[in-house]
């Protein structure tokens, strides 16, 4: 099996070498080369010796991903990229500027088993998942592309997180490790259908990541119907998960809950889910679905939206209507990818 050079933590990185007869400095040089320069190929790291790049790069394939696509939006500058991996499958990764710094969404599966019914992500379902070096190197050739810090990042793209666990926690040590990027792990979030054992074992690894749990209804009944995953794992559970994750870490709570016009934004939802969440530390981000063709879901109105947030604020629920970002290029999660393989497959 080849080796992953760029998913190894610093002390596994310096056994390589010692493997390799090298000094452990060089495991040093190596990471900084990987994970704090950025670079794209072993050539690029001039205070290595030369045979030392020849053999690794003859022997440790370096994951750098290869952008094929890229829309700007005219809008707010939101990037949205689509990279090509190793194994010629395609994911997409969206860059978000705002006041306080840019934001990088990435995805963490080749595709989504999840088969949320208004998410362009799940068509096709899952290929397999990425490895942490390819979810690190979103993050990496976005930063060296734009020429700009990357402060925050959500793994918010497609698939399911905590599906692809081990992958997903090796991704944010790395990311937040000081001799790399040296991300906060306060800076990234984590969104997740709710996988009530996961979510007890993320608790447990001292990352203060913050952990967003996708809602998208306030009973089981019609989270089943919008989210196959509600079949397996009870609301009550996994509501239990997310409150021991809040007591381990103290992070708050954060529930995402799209918008489907007439089918969960009616006043009556909106009471039950202040019902839901009435007395916990938590925020809730609404945000208005974006249609895709091959679903007949309707965004809500702005004004059933407003009517919504307006009775979770009465009922002393933090709530916020999420900022449209890349609207004008199709940012939702998988629609950029869902595109450019309908167009290689005519």
């Amino acid at each position: 099996m080849v080796m992953d050079i760029k998913s190894l933590y610093i002390d596994e990185l310096t056994e390589e070498m010692k493997k390799l007869n090298q000094p452990a400095f060089r495991a040093k040089q190596l990471y900084d080369w990987m994970h704090c320069k950025l670079a794209a190929s072993y050539d690029e790291m001039t205070n290595l010796p030369k045979d030392l790049r020849q053999l690794l790069s003859e022997n440790y394939p370096l994951t750098v991903l290869k952008a094929v696509d890229s829309l700007v939006s005219e809008k707010d500058g939101t990037v949205k990229y689509l990279f090509r991996l190793s194994d010629n499958a395609v994911i997409e990764s969206v860059l978000m500027k705002y006041r306080h710094g840019n934001s990088v969404c990435i995805s963490s599966q080749v595709g989504c088993s999840m088969g949320c019914t208004f998410c362009a992500s799940t068509i096709g379902g899952k290929e397999r998942d990425l490895s942490a070096s390819e979810m690190l190197d979103q993050v990496y050739r976005i930063q060296v592309m734009s020429g700009e810090r990357v402060s925050n990042v959500v793994v918010m793209g497609t698939g399911e997180p905590l599906d692809n666990y081990d992958n997903l926690v090796r991704f944010i040590r790395i990311v937040s490790d000081k001799n790399g990027l040296n991300l906060s792990a306060r800076n990234i979030t984590v969104s997740t259908c709710g996988i009530p054992d996961k979510i007890r074992c993320l608790a447990e690894e001292g990352l203060p990541v913050t952990l967003a749990l996708s809602l998208h209804a306030p009973n089981d009944e019609l989270r089943q119907k919008l989210m196959p995953i509600a079949r397996k794992y009870k609301l009550s559970e996994v509501m239990d998960a997310f409150i021991y994750y809040y007591e381990r870490t103290g992070r708050r709570l954060t529930f995402e809950y799209s918008l489907v016009q007439s089918v969960n934004d009616e006043e009556e939802h909106a009471k039950e889910l202040a019902q839901l969440l009435q007395g916990y530390n938590c925020h809730v981000n609404l945000i208005p679905v974006n249609p895709i063709k091959e679903r007949n879901y309707v965004r809500s109105a702005n004004a059933r939206v407003q009517k919504f947030k307006n009775i979770l604020e009465k009922n002393r629920i933090n709530v916020t209507i999420r900022r449209e970002m890349g609207s004008d290029i199709n940012a939702a999660c998988g629609q950029l990818r869902k595109s450019y393989m309908d167009r290689c497959s005519k």
